[in-house]
């Protein structure tokens, strides 16, 4: 009996992939490696597949639905976000700007895109892969949450001038 070795919670996603010419292709993508590849292979629903140069990506929507925009109602945050990771503020080549929350991991940063988390996690859009290519500039506005240190060694803190204080 031949086992299936196919890992069962990695499966095509439902995107939709805006080009930088801003038009839009609604699909399904495999979203592991996607950092890594040269080319995203889209399959769209009416089971077509496609091969797009990431170079050519703006941004790619990771979507709940088709049928609702996937246009992001809010692209910055109202205050202070509450999610873990890194705070940071993207501007595309064609100018536009937009917030959003990344893996506090700087290995994540060099691959070849960002993972996004958007301002608005109640809207249609779970979350985008915008490829470095279409990125003019990321700027860090904060760190949201704790960092993970080891345990901090403790050691008295007494200086010779305090340790005279209490004693006659």
């Amino acid at each position: 009996m031949a086992r299936d070795t196919r890992n069962p919670a990695v499966s095509n996603k439902k995107v939709v992939v805006q080009l930088l010419d801003r038009t839009a292709i609604k699909g399904y993508v495999n979203p592991t490696g996607l950092a890594q590849a040269e080319s995203l292979d889209l399959l769209t629903p009416d089971g077509e597949h496609r091969s797009i140069a990431l170079p050519s990506v703006r941004t790619i929507y990771f979507v709940r639905e088709f049928d609702e925009p996937y246009h992001l109602e809010r692209k910055t945050f109202l205050s202070r976000p509450k999610i873990n990771g890194l705070w940071v503020r993207l501007h595309f080549r064609d100018e536009d700007v937009i917030e959003g929350l990344v893996a506090n991991d700087l290995v994540e940063l060099l691959d070849g895109g960002i993972q996004l988390t958007p301002p608005d996690l109640h809207g249609n859009t779970i979350r985008l892969f915008i490829p470095r290519s279409a990125i003019e500039e990321m700027k860090v506005l904060g760190v949201v949450g704790i960092a993970r240190r080891g345990p901090r060694e403790s050691r008295p803190i007494i200086s010779a001038a305090q340790s005279k204080l209490f004693t006659d």
